[in-house]
């Protein structure tokens, strides 16, 4: 299983570990981690490297 960081920019700052799962509705993006806890934050995906398990998420 490849489990992912997800980071704030312009700061990257961590949002969330261990991500397993990222929905996206409209300007808003879900993230559960494996424990099934859930963020919402409204931005955008910037960029997401599944080699290196990181997701960058533009937040407004």
């Amino acid at each position: 299983m490849c489990l992912a960081t997800v980071y704030k920019e312009p700061d990257n700052t961590v949002i969330c570990k261990n991500v397993s799962r990222i929905d996206v509705d409209g300007e808003y993006v879900t993230i559960r981690d494996i424990m099934g806890d859930e963020t919402r934050v409204q931005g955008r995906i910037l960029m997401v490297d599944l080699a290196n398990s990181v997701v960058k998420l533009q937040c407004d």
